[in-house]
């Protein structure tokens, strides 16, 4: 069966190089992705795929995402308490 990974998978995937990546992945993962829309959970999935010094500097504003999705996701991640 295809189709989204599944949470556990996920959660692995955020485990990053980075503690700071780290926590802010997995706070996403378990408070907003079970009820984001199906286009920003596939924009996370796909962001996960980017290596950690791009995701970082998205993170940290040095960088925007050229996908409109990605930067949605990027807004959210660092946006937590809204």
């Amino acid at each position: 069966m295809s189709g989204a990974p599944a949470v556990g998978q996920l959660r692995w995937r955020c485990r990053r190089g980075m503690r700071e990546l780290d926590v802010l992945l997995e706070r996403y993962l378990q408070e907003r992705y079970p009820s984001a829309p199906a286009a920003e959970q596939q924009a996370f999935v796909a962001l996960l795929e980017a290596p950690d010094p791009q995701l970082f500097a998205y993170v940290v504003q040095r960088e925007v995402p050229v996908d409109p999705d990605w930067a949605h996701v990027i807004a959210r991640l660092r946006n937590a308490d809204d």
